[in-house]
């Protein structure tokens, strides 16, 4: 999951940086119908995305969900996971050039702190 979470980040980073242009100035690849098969690049142009993925892996305990819309400069998403102790975060966020980041965080479930009593003998963790 670890991995999907980079390959997203990546993707997400890779398209701002080429909606803003960076690392384009003075090279072949500026969209001036260089680089590109002839074809002219519009690095201007309107960002729009939707993106949705989730793991449900009983096998690891791993349990989480994104989504994410933008259009333009206003993003809005949200992602959840099973925390260690049986809550559930969810992260409602929204970004826009007028009100900056904003984020609502929700804790929902009951913890649970299951009690662990100490073993003697065999099976005990770091005695060999």
């Amino acid at each position: 999951m670890y991995f999907s979470f980079v390959v997203i980040s990546a993707v997400v980073l890779a398209c701002s940086a080429q909606h803003y242009g960076y690392g384009n100035e003075g090279s072949s690849w500026s969209g001036h119908g260089g680089g590109h098969g002839g074809h002219a690049v519009d690095y201007y142009a309107h960002p729009k995305y939707e993106f949705k993925y989730g793991v449900d892996d009983a096998h690891t305990g791993d349990h989480k969900s994104q989504y994410e819309v933008r259009d333009g400069d206003a993003v809005h998403g949200e992602y959840s996971l099973h925390e260690a102790d049986g809550t559930i975060r969810t992260v409602k966020y929204t970004a826009d050039h007028k009100n900056g980041f904003n984020a609502q965080v929700i804790r929902s479930g009951h913890a649970s702190h299951p009690q662990h009593y100490a073993t003697h003998g065999h099976g005990h963790y770091g005695h060999y």
